[in-house]
């Protein structure tokens, strides 16, 4: 896929498993880092646990996109 374009659940598929979780993190980096750039790295980490399709659904809407940053958020005032 190209670089700049979205990323699909069929160009994902094609990856192997290990390139699956560094082509999310690639897209998930920036989109975290609009809303939390000092912990995006952190957060980005945390959000990789996840399932890909639920990955991908977050990739696609910038509302659940925050609402799961803030709860990452949230999460790591717990445990910090």
């Amino acid at each position: 896929p190209a670089a700049g374009g979205p990323l699909t659940a069929a160009a994902l598929a094609a990856a192997p498993p290990g390139v699956q979780k560094q082509m999310l993190g690639e897209k998930l980096f920036p989109a975290i880092s609009k809303f939390q750039p000092e912990l995006a790295g952190k957060i980005t980490g945390m959000m990789l646990e996840m399932d890909n399709s639920e990955l991908l659904m977050l990739l696609d809407s910038e509302h659940q996109m925050r609402a799961k940053v803030d709860e990452a958020i949230r999460v790591l005032n717990v445990n910090g």
